[in-house]
């Protein structure tokens, strides 16, 4: 019971807390004390395992979940984001309207996101997913305007577009499948069904492949991302690039892996489609961000390549590509995300958005500017840090692949992406570091903003930082990429024996 009770909890909490009509302060302690508890019964499955069916549909199909390897992967990487997020939301969301119900979908969301990563089959897994997508286009729509209201349902349509087609193929890997259709490494279709079907199969699974790849960005799906992070709040920001997405991951691992298996598609034209896709998209992303010229949404344009890494690495259904395709979950999720935290709390305290707005910044927010330089050398690829981890094994994986023509090709796009994201992150720093020996952003920039935003430091100096309430999660989540980046080959060589991938 304690599988359904991490999914239920946070969502009753959060929904309690706003119908008692609870202040905020009050509100605070009944979110924090549900997630927390949440977390440490999610550890208890992390460490034991569990299982769990609630009921059957049909002789195949029943609504169950299940704590396996992968399920525990992604249940600590949610858990983490999600526990970060919620404390910065705190003061962030202080200056928002409709409060309870921003925190109530922030709540549903996370059991939904945890129902997503212990799904036990497609059924099940589809049902989570499309929850998860309705518990989070509030969040995109919180502040109501019209943009918002315009990208709140461009994200809801291309999500429940992407599922339908993930749909067709929850319906015919069920229907081919054997047994109870349960997730199972190496697939769990029967080869008497399948005989004569394959190529019809293929082509259902390239859908599906396209429809789940939507929640990831993946090209030409990817129209979502870049509306829909600029307007969310910050804290909506972070949890839908560093985790939200990944649920297209999550269910295109669990298509591919433990559906239909490996050895299905290896060496079909749907693994090289997909191949050809993701490197697309990892190309484009990288483009589109270096010419944007609005923070969160260079940000975005971000994402989409990132995520694309993730994809990439799984198209080599190789061990080290799977291996460093989950590296690179944890690495995108605590660089990504605090990168969104950091450009949240510039908008929170200054109301700046655009990149030039940037300049002179580390003078009155040293502590959050160093948080995103240390993200965005994880993000580009640079050690001791997580970015430069996972990248290293895709290109391995990309190199020993033995794939004619993509073992050259991926490595160099690689390549060429962290050189565009250094493009994009780097001046940022300079600029905010670096602005030259006559500028002074108070003499430039202060009597642009609220005198009240700022504070004296110590030493005197005018500081624009928040609370710990916001700096901890950033630091933490910079700590947190450090640690992948540092264990590194401990956690891939841990990723490929729990999930071994058959050659």
């Amino acid at each position: 019971m304690l599988i359904l009770l991490i999914m239920v909890l946070p969502a009753l909490a959060g929904i309690a807390a706003g119908a008692a009509g609870l202040n905020e302060k009050k509100g605070q302690w009944v979110y924090a004390g549900a997630l927390l508890l949440t977390d440490i019964i999610t550890l208890i499955l992390i460490i034991k395992g569990g299982a769990l069916r609630l009921f059957g549909l049909t002789d195949q199909v029943s609504i169950a979940f299940s704590v396996d390897a992968a399920a525990r992967i992604f249940l600590l990487a949610v858990m983490i984001l999600y526990t970060a997020v919620l404390f910065y939301a705190f003061e962030y969301m202080h200056k928002e309207e409709r409060i309870p119900v921003f925190f109530a979908f922030y709540m549903i969301s996370y059991g939904a996101m945890l129902g997503v990563c212990m799904s036990r089959n497609l059924v099940t897994l589809y049902l989570c997913f499309e929850f998860a997508t309705l518990s989070t286009v509030p969040l995109v729509l919180h502040e109501m305007h019209k943009e918002a209201v315009q990208a709140g349902l461009k994200y809801l349509f291309y999500s429940v577009g992407g599922a339908l087609m993930g749909l067709l193929g929850v319906f015919f890997l069920t229907y081919y499948g054997k047994g109870d259709t349960a997730f199972t490494i190496g697939g769990f279709l029967d080869p008497a069904k399948t005989a004569g079907h394959e190529k019809l199969l293929l082509v259902v699974i390239m859908i599906s492949l396209i429809g789940f790849g939507t929640k990831a960005g993946m090209f030409p799906m990817h129209g979502w991302l870049p509306s829909a992070h600029p307007i969310a709040p910050a804290p909506a920001s972070a949890l839908l690039s560093g985790i939200i997405a990944k649920a297209g991951i999550i269910a295109v691992i669990r298509l591919i892996y433990f559906s239909a298996g490996a050895d299905f598609i290896r060496g079909t034209w749907v693994q090289t489609t997909w191949m050809v896709l993701a490197m697309v998209t990892i190309f484009m992303g990288s483009m589109m961000a270096f010419k944007e010229k609005v923070m969160k949404k260079r940000l975005a344009y971000s994402t989409v390549s990132q995520l694309s890494y993730i994809m990439l690495g799984l198209s080599f259904l190789s061990p080290a590509g799977i291996g460093g395709a989950f590296l690179h979950v944890f690495a995108h999720m605590a660089s990504k995300g605090c990168l969104f935290l950091c450009a949240g709390t510039v908008i929170n305290r200054l109301g700046f958005r655009e990149v030039k707005d940037y300049k002179g910044l580390g003078e009155v927010m040293p502590v959050t500017m160093f948080a995103f330089f240390l993200a965005s050398m994880s993000l580009v690829g640079i050690p001791p840090f997580g970015g430069f981890a996972s990248k290293w094994y895709l290109a391995a994986a990309a190199i020993g692949s033995g794939i004619p023509g993509f073992r050259i090709a991926a490595p160099v796009i690689l390549l060429i992406s962290a050189l565009l994201t250094a493009g994009y992150l780097f001046p940022v720093m300079v600029e905010a570091f670096f602005p030259g020996e006559e500028y002074s952003f108070m003499k430039e920039r202060g009597t642009e903003v609220s005198g009240t935003v700022f504070h004296k430091r110590r030493n005197g100096k005018v500081s624009a930082e928040p609370s710990c309430l916001m700096l901890v999660p950033m630091i933490v989540l910079v700590a947190v990429s450090l640690c992948v980046g540092l264990f590194g080959s401990q956690i891939v060589s841990l990723i490929q024996s729990l999930i071994p991938v058959t050659l």
